[in-house]
């Protein structure tokens, strides 16, 4: 009995040091999907944005054709919600997808993002979007850390957070034709502690899926879950960005 009790504690504590591993391979593939697709997002803002606007004679900003087409144009509700359309209908196909496929899908919505935030470029000096965006990475990975580490479980916090998310996006689009400056600072204050808690929700849901399909023999779904778990990573720090953006972009 002492012999098999010795032979088993190594094996248990092997296969624990393997999980550890693949876990931490999980995790360095997820954050390595998210900062690629942020690289694209940025590129393609930035380009479109300078596409979209030159100097004036007189010093001053003005659209070019390409500017006045995508910002003033019906286009421009097309490019707005073409990444929620390709998000929602990404998720609702992940499972037939091939894990090619889907990392493909992950760069168009990416690049289309890009597109849609293209104009901050536009509104907000260069140097507050890189300090917001400073801030907004030191944010995150402390909140990101703190959901890969903690012993609590956030799941009850995770659906308060997915109701105030619903209510934040219909409110939002609301204030699109309502142009409320005061409902616009409270869904942006409110924005930015819903995605701050979705950053730690997200980060331990990743973890813990990871975990459970490493326990049932999952491998071939963990390429399409390290996609997944990106684009909600993502989302989290894309919109954390543009709430604080609202509170310390300096408009030109």
């Amino acid at each position: 009995m002492a012999d098999f009790e010795t032979m088993r504690t190594p094996r248990a504590g092997t296969r624990q040091a393997v999980i550890d591993e693949g876990l931490r391979a999980h995790m360095n593939k997820v954050y390595g999907l998210m900062s690629v697709a942020m690289l694209v997002t940025g590129a393609v803002a930035w380009a479109l944005a300078n596409m979209a606007a030159t100097t004036g004679p007189d010093g001053q900003m003005q659209l070019t054709q390409l500017g006045a087409l995508i910002y003033q144009s019906p286009l421009k509700w097309v490019i707005m919600f073409a990444p929620l359309a390709v998000v929602f209908g990404f998720s609702a196909m992940l499972n037939k997808m091939s894990t090619s496929t889907a990392q493909l899908v992950f760069w168009v919505f990416a690049a289309l993002m890009g597109a849609s935030i293209s104009s901050i470029f536009l509104v907000f000096t260069g140097v507050s979007i890189a300090q917001t965006f400073l801030v907004t990475a030191i944010s995150f990975a402390g909140l990101s850390l703190y959901g890969y580490t903690t012993k609590r479980d956030l799941s009850a916090m995770g659906s308060f957070l997915m109701m105030g998310l619903i209510g934040l996006i219909v409110a939002s689009i609301v204030n699109i034709f309502l142009a409320s400056s005061a409902l616009a600072f409270a869904i942006s204050v409110i924005g930015v502690l819903i995605f701050a808690g979705l950053t730690a929700y997200d980060t331990q849901n990743i973890k813990n899926t990871y975990l459970e399909l490493a326990a049932r023999g999952g491998d071939d779904f963990l390429g399409k879950a390290a996609i997944l778990g990106a684009l909600k990573l993502y989302l989290d720090f894309i919109n954390l960005f543009m709430f604080l953006l609202q509170f310390m972009g300096d408009r030109r």
